[in-house]
């Protein structure tokens, strides 16, 4: 039995904005439904132990709400860094518990990791995601997708060699081509990033779909569940909104046993 962990479903700033006082950040300094740290997510599986996906600023804090000391792979999006900002602390951690730590990134993303930090090899052994994998019974791919103005990214895909249950972690992306749509078709679980409900700025100007953009393209891909992450301050976990019977925006903490 495999679980899925949120640990964190925020965008690149987090929530609350240490700048803003709007409703919602308000609630997520006081009563804190809507506290979000950046995106990520913990795999738990017998046979392969705690896998993270992605290490941003606020790795610490999540693993000290996970009650861990460490983790024994990370997979990673890519080198934006929300998504890579902890790994300074990963390799501490994994200096003073005196082991290598492993890591999966597609090659292009370990390269603008070690120009930035090239000492963090010294701690963390960094592996090529070009190829498929294998995690446990879990055979896992990556693929490039566009990533609007910010460039690109990589999202996952899993598949379990014994029980064929599939499933995707696309965190970061937007005007996704035909050919990287694909891995999205007739999945049982979609974990899909989407920064605002209707996001109110020039196309050109973006990074991450909305929420009416992710149910016109769900409809199409016809996944089985999907929880949408990656989430501003522009949504409100207290109010109700129009979503499709399959698709929740997830909450920091939830656990989905696939």
């Amino acid at each position: 039995m495999t679980s899925l962990i949120f640990r964190g479903t925020g965008d690149s700033m987090g929530v609350p904005r240490v700048y803003c006082e709007c409703a919602v950040c308000e609630e997520a300094r006081s009563a804190g439904v809507n506290r979000r740290l950046r995106s990520s997510v913990q795999i738990d599986d017998p046979e392969t132990g705690v896998i993270w996906i992605d290490c941003g600023t606020d790795w610490a804090k999540q693993m000290e709400a996970a009650a861990l000391r460490t983790v024994d792979t990370l997979l990673i999006t890519h080198a934006h860094f929300d998504h890579i900002g902890g790994l300074v602390e990963w390799a501490d951690a994994c200096r003073w518990l005196r082991k290598k730590g492993r890591a999966y990134a597609p090659s292009e993303v370990i390269q603008e990791i070690l120009d930035r930090f090239p000492w963090l090899s010294n701690q963390i052994e960094f592996h090529s995601f070009d190829q498929p994998i294998m995690l446990g019974k879990w055979r896992a791919f990556s693929w490039r997708v566009h990533h609007g103005k910010n460039g690109y990214a990589y999202a996952f895909h899993f598949e379990h060699t014994e029980s064929g249950y599939k499933w995707a972690y696309c965190s970061d992306s937007i005007g996704l081509t035909e050919q990287q749509q694909k891995p999205l078709y007739e999945l049982d679980l979609l974990v899909l990033g989407t920064s605002f409900y209707e996001e109110p700025f020039a196309y050109e100007t973006r990074s991450v779909y909305d929420v009416k953009e992710a149910i016109a393209l769900t409809e199409k891909w016809r996944p089985k569940q999907i929880f949408l992450t990656h989430m501003s301050h522009d949504i409100d976990l207290n109010k109700r909104y129009e979503l499709p019977e399959n698709m929740h925006f997830a909450k920091t903490g939830m656990t989905i046993t696939i």
